[in-house]
C-alpha cells in the first residue's frame, strides 16, 4: 500500500490559504466556501461502509505516512463517533450512480465524503489529498462543500512501448500518475514495427524475435547512422495481469492496441509468412541499419524487426486466411488479459504498395467485389470488428478506418486534426478526440529546444484552450464525442524522466479539459495554480518542463520596415533579462524590443533568484527582404501558422527542420503566394525558397516555382524601367533540397513568389491520398 501512497500524493496536495483560493486541479464543478475550519488530529476516525474499505484505507495510509498520524478505521456509526471524523457515506439513492460523482462536506467537526460509487469516493479523496496541508503539525482544512463529476466519460492518456520499453514499474507509476489527475483510461499502445511487447503463448516467436531489435538510429529521423545496441523487452501475460490490475484499483480501464494491418513489421520478422512476400527482404535504409542486421541479411536473414521511425510498406497480407487466423489467436489471448470492453486495432498509416501487386490480395479484392485497396482495408477492419464483436469487444481505430467505409460498430480515434471526428459524429459513430495539434505530448513544449523530440510545438496554453467537441457539430452530434486522450509517443522518448518531462505539466492542463465543467474552465486561474502544481512537482522529484516560464522571443517587424524588432519576454515574476551584443558588444539589459539590422548571432538569459533559468539564441541572417513589407493571398493551416506572412522575411532560416515545426508556415493541399515590396527599386540576382521535405510526414517540395519582378512604374529613373517579368522552374521531387533559388538580374522593387504544392500524396506512400503539406519558412532576396 506504501507505493500506492507515494505517487498518489505528488501532483499538488495543496491547503486552502483562502477561501476563494483553492489549489485544486482539476478544479471541480461546484465549490461552496464556509468561515471556519477542521483539523485532522490523532483522535479523529475514518468511518466507512465495507464497500469503500480499500478506498477509505489509501486515506488512512496517506495520513500516516506523510503526517504521521494513524487514524482508527470503523464501520460502525453513531452520533457520537461521527464527531471529528471523516465519514464516508455510501448512499445510491441520495448521491446516485453517476460516472464519478462524489461530495465532500467538510465542517468544523469533521468531513463526510458522499458518492453512489466506489469510483466516486476514489476521486474524492484525491481532492482530499490536494486539499491536505503540507505541514505534518498543522492538517487544518477549510470549511466548504464540493459537489464534483466529470464531464466526460472518457479521460485518456496513451503511451507507446513500442518504440521504447518501459517496465511495469514504469507503467504502474504512469498510472498513478493518471489517478491522481482523475483520468480514467489508459491507451496501451503493444505492437510496433520496432518492437513486439506483448507475450503470445501460441506464437513465442513475437518475443523472441519480434521484441528485439539491433540498434536504433542515432538523433532525429532520418538520424546520423546507427548506434548497433541491441534494443528491446517485453511483458509477460503475469505482468500484464498485473498492470492491469493495478490500474482497475484506481478505477482506470486499460486499453489494449495490437496494430494492424500496418507498424506490423516487428511481427513480420518473427513470422515472415504474415507478410505478402516472405521472400522479400525487410528494407532499412543502408546509412540507417546496424551492422548486425546488415551481416544477418548477407547471411540469409530475410524480415527485420525496424531500427528507425516512420511508416513500412511490409504489413500484414490481407489476401491470406492464415493472417486472419493469427489475428484471431493474438486477440483471445490478448482479450482474455483485458477486461476492457474496447480493444485498440490502430488501422493507421498502412501504406497499399505491396497490397497492389500481391496475387492473393487483387484475388481478395476481386471475390469481393472492392474496387480499391482502400476498400480491400475497410474489409479487412470490419472482418476483424465482427471477431471482436463475438468476443464481446468494442473496436476502436485511429481515423484511417473511416476510409473506405467505416465498420458499422466501431469508435473512431481522431489524430488527424478533427476532421476525422467529425466525419464519424455525423455518422452517428461514437468519436474520441486526439488531435495532434494540441495533444500529442511527444510534440516539444518549448520553442527553447533543450533536448530532441518529434517536432510541433504543443505548450500547455494550447492544451489548456483545447475544446474536445468540434463547432462543426451540433448538440445532438457532439453527444458522439466521448471525451479525449493525449498520445505519448516514444521515438525520442527512452527513458521515464524523459516521459515525465513531456507529460508535466501539460497533463494537468488537459485533465481540467476533460474533468471540470467548460464553463469553470479559466486559463488566469489555471495559471495562478500552477506554481503549486510546480512546487509539489519538486517535492516528490517528478521531472517536468519548465517552458511555461521559458524566455520567449517574438521577431516584428518596425514601423518603417527597416531591419526587424526582437521582442524578449518570460512570465516569471521579478525576473530581469539581459542580451547579447549588446551597446558596443557587452551584455545589457532588456527593456524594450531590440532592433536589429545586420546579421548577427544574438543571446539573451533570464535570470531569477541571481540564477540564469532560461536562455534564448537567434542567428538573424539578412538579405535585401529582410523586413520588408510583405502580404499573403492564402493564409497557412492553423497547424503551422509561424507568424504569419512576416515568418518569410524575418531573418530567421530554420536549419533545425520539425524540431522547430514553429518557423514554418505550413499549406496542406494550398499553394503559396506572397507580394514582397522591397520599398524601392533596386537591383537582384537571386531570389531563393527555404523549403522543408520530409515525405514521411507528408511533407513535400513544392512541384513549381514562379517568380514575378514587378519594377515600380512610377519611378524617376525611368531608364532602368524593365517590363514584368515571369520566371517559372520545375522541382523534381527526387532532390533532397530545403532551398531552391532562382537566378536573374533584375531591377524591380515588388517580387512575387508562388510556390505550387504537390498535390495529392500517391497511394501507397504515407498519407497517401490526402493532400501534401508545402513546409516553408524563408524567402531570401539577393
Amino acid at each position: 500500500m506504501k507505493n500506492i501512497i507515494a505517487f498518489l500524493f505528488f501532483p499538488g496536495f495543496f491547503v486552502a490559504n483562502a477561501q476563494n483560493n483553492l489549489n485544486i486541479v482539476p478544479i471541480p464543478a461546484e465549490v461552496k466556501m464556509n468561515n471556519g475550519s477542521f483539523t485532522i488530529n490523532k483522535d479523529t476516525k475514518i468511518i466507512m461502509p465495507g464497500s469503500t474499505e480499500k478506498t477509505a484505507v489509501l486515506l488512512s495510509d496517506f495520513i500516516a505516512g506523510n503526517y504521521g498520524l494513524k487514524l482508527e478505521t470503523s464501520v460502525a456509526l453513531n452520533k457520537k463517533n461521527k464527531r471529528n471524523a471523516i465519514y464516508f457515506e455510501h448512499d445510491a439513492f441520495k448521491y446516485g450512480t453517476g460516472n464519478g460523482y462524489y461530495s465532500l462536506l467538510i465542517k468544523e467537526n469533521g468531513i463526510t465524503v458522499g458518492s453512489g460509487t466506489d469510483e466516486g469516493f476514489f476521486n474524492a479523496i484525491q481532492t482530499l489529498f490536494q486539499l491536505l496541508s503540507t505541514s505534518k503539525i498543522d492538517l487544518t482544512l477549510s470549511q466548504m462543500v464540493i459537489s464534483d463529476y466529470p464531464r466526460f466519460g472518457y479521460r485518456g492518456m496513451h503511451m507507446d512501448v513500442g518504440r521504447h520499453f518501459f517496465p511495469v514499474s514504469f507503467i504502474k507509476k504512469y498510472i498513478d500518475y493518471l489517478a491522481a489527475y482523475k483520468f480514467n483510461k489508459f491507451h496501451w499502445h503493444l505492437t510496433e514495427d520496432q518492437g513486439w511487447r506483448i507475450e503470445i503463448k501460441k506464437y513465442p516467436d513475437l518475443t523472441n524475435i519480434g521484441a528485439w531489435r539491433n540498434g536504433t538510429i542515432i538523433g532525429r529521423y532520418p538520424g546520423k547512422g546507427n548506434d548497433n545496441i541491441r534494443y528491446g523487452g517485453f511483458y509477460t501475460q503475469e505482468e500484464i495481469i498485473e498492470a492491469v490490475q493495478y490500474a482497475k484499483d484506481r478505477y482506470i480501464d486499460v486499453i489494449p492496441e495490437i496494430e494492424m494491418p500496418g507498424h506490423s513489421s516487428a511481427a513480420i520478422a518473427a513470422y515472415p509468412w504474415l507478410s505478402c512476400f516472405p521472400e522479400k527482404p525487410t528494407e532499412i535504409p543502408e546509412k540507417m541499419m546496424s551492422q548486425k542486421s546488415n551481416e544477418e541479411q548477407k547471411k540469409g536473414r530475410i524480415k527485420l524487426v525496424q531500427e528507425t521511425w516512420g511508416v513500412f510498406d511490409d504489413v500484414f497480407c490481407a489476401g491470406k486466411d492464415s493472417t486472419f487466423k493469427f489475428l484471431e489467436n493474438v486477440i483471445d489471448e490478448v482479450s482474455n488479459l483485458f477486461p476492457s470492453k474496447y480493444f485498440h486495432i490502430g488501422g493507421d498509416e498502412s501504406p497499399k504498395t505491396h497490397w497492389k501487386i500481391c496475387p492473393a490480395c487483387q484475388q481478395r479484392m476481386r471475390d469481393n467485389n472492392l474496387k480499391d485497396e482502400h476498400e480491400l482495408q475497410s474489409w479487412f477492419v470490419q472482418r476483424i470488428e465482427k471477431y471482436l464483436n463475438s468476443k464481446g469487444k468494442t473496436m476502436i481505430g485511429w481515423d484511417e478506418i473511416l476510409e473506405g467505409g467505416l465498420a458499422p460498430n466501431a469508435v473512431v480515434m481522431s489524430w488527424r486534426g478533427e476532421k476525422g471526428g467529425i466525419d464519424a459524429a455525423k455518422q452517428n459513430h461514437q468519436v474520441i478526440m486526439t488531435p495532434g495539434n494540441p495533444v500529442y505530448f511527444d510534440h516539444t513544449q518549448s520553442k527553447n529546444e533543450d533536448s530532441v523530440t518529434i517536432g510541433g510545438y504543443n505548450p500547455i496554453e494550447k492544451v489548456y484552450a483545447y475544446e474536445p467537441i468540434p463547432k462543426e457539430l451540433n448538440v445532438e452530434q457532439g453527444k458522439y464525442i466521448l471525451g479525449a486522450q493525449a498520445n505519448m509517443w516514444t521515438e525520442y522518448l527512452g527513458y521515464p524522466s524523459k516521459v515525465e518531462y513531456m507529460m508535466f505539466p501539460r497533463v494537468t492542463a488537459l485533465s481540467e479539459v476533460l474533468w471540470s465543467p467548460a464553463a469553470k474552465r479559466n486559463w488566469e486561474d489555471f495559471q495562478r495554480r500552477l506554481p503549486s502544481v510546480y512546487e509539489q512537482l519538486d517535492k516528490q522529484k517528478i521531472n517536468y518542463s519548465k517552458a511555461y516560464y521559458d524566455l520567449k522571443a517574438t521577431v516584428m517587424p518596425t514601423d518603417d520596415y527597416n531591419g526587424v524588432l526582437w521582442k524578449l519576454e518570460s512570465k516569471f515574476q521579478n525576473a530581469s533579462i539581459n542580451y547579447t551584443p549588446g551597446i558596443y558588444g557587452y551584455a545589457a539589459g532588456y527593456t524594450e524590443p531590440i532592433k536589429i539590422t545586420t546579421t548577427e548571432k544574438y543571446s539573451a538569459s533570464l535570470y531569477a533568484g541571481g540564477k540564469e533559468v532560461s536562455v534564448v539564441k537567434q542567428k538573424f541572417s539578412f538579405n535585401k527582404a529582410t523586413g520588408k513589407k510583405i502580404t499573403m493571398v492564402t493564409e497557412p493551416s492553423d497547424k503551422y501558422p509561424g507568424n504569419g506572412a512576416f515568418t518569410l522575411v524575418d531573418g530567421v532560416q530554420n536549419e533545425a527542420g520539425l524540431a522547430r515545426s514553429s518557423e514554418f508556415l505550413g499549406f496542406m493541399g494550398n499553394n503559396l503566394d506572397v507580394t514582397i515590396d522591397l520599398g524601392k527599386d533596386m537591383d537582384i540576382s537571386t531570389v531563393t525558397l527555404h523549403v522543408l521535405k520530409q515525405n514521411g510526414s507528408w511533407i513535400y517540395l513544392p512541384n513549381q516555382i514562379e517568380v514575378t519582378y514587378i519594377p515600380y512604374l512610377d519611378n524617376a529613373v525611368v531608364t532602368r524601367h524593365q517590363p514584368i517579368e515571369t520566371i517559372t522552374v520545375d522541382v523534381k521531387q527526387d532532390e533532397d533540397l530545403d532551398r531552391i533559388t532562382i537566378t536573374k538580374e533584375k531591377f524591380c522593387r515588388y517580387i512575387q513568389v508562388r510556390a505550387k504544392n504537390y498535390g495529392n500524396i500517391p497511394s501507397g506512400k504515407p498519407g497517401g491520398g490526402n493532400p501534401a503539406w508545402l513546409f516553408v519558412d524563408e524567402i531570401e532576396v539577393q
